[in-house]
């Protein structure tokens, strides 16, 4: 093999590493040096290979949490938050803590309810999808439905 054949190849590795593809309803946060640069939106994109990697893959899609919880810590209760990334800038530095952070919030709104029967269960689940929304705003992230079912 002869160096020109070497270097052929290592260029031709380097355009294929530099060369990113984003797919619909996802968005790549770039990282230099361990610092975010941008976000590489759906389409095709290049970047400086050796120095730029992807830190995140955020799907803007929505998401389902499942928790089990407790009203007031007295009675058990199981549900599932449903969520969403509505900005991925801000969602980016919270985005591997997403779902331990719903859950906390879940378990802190719920100790401060009473314990409820099946129609107050839908104000506690309104009440709580606010609470979270509330918190999670700043975050650049939404819930968009709470549902509470009773432990078994």
């Amino acid at each position: 093999m002869t160096i020109m054949t070497f270097t052929i190849i290592v260029v031709l590795a380097l355009a294929a590493v530099a060369v990113k593809r984003v797919p619909v309803g996802q968005v790549y946060s770039l990282y230099r040096n361990g610092k975010p640069v941008r976000l590489l939106q759906p389409g095709t994109h290049v970047v400086l290979p050796l120095l730029d990697r992807v830190g995140h893959r955020i799907d803007l899609g929505g998401r389902v949490l499942r928790f089990d919880a407790s009203f007031a810590e007295t009675t058990p209760v199981q549900g599932t938050v449903y969520w969403q990334v509505l900005e991925p800038e801000r969602a980016d530095a919270v985005i591997e803590t997403a779902d331990q952070l719903i859950r906390n919030s879940v378990e802190q709104a719920l100790q401060s309810e009473a314990e409820a029967d099946q129609q107050q269960r839908r104000e506690v689940a309104t009440r709580l999808k606010g609470n979270l929304n509330q918190q999670l705003r700043l975050r650049g992230v939404m819930v968009t439905r709470v549902e509470l079912d009773a432990a078994a």
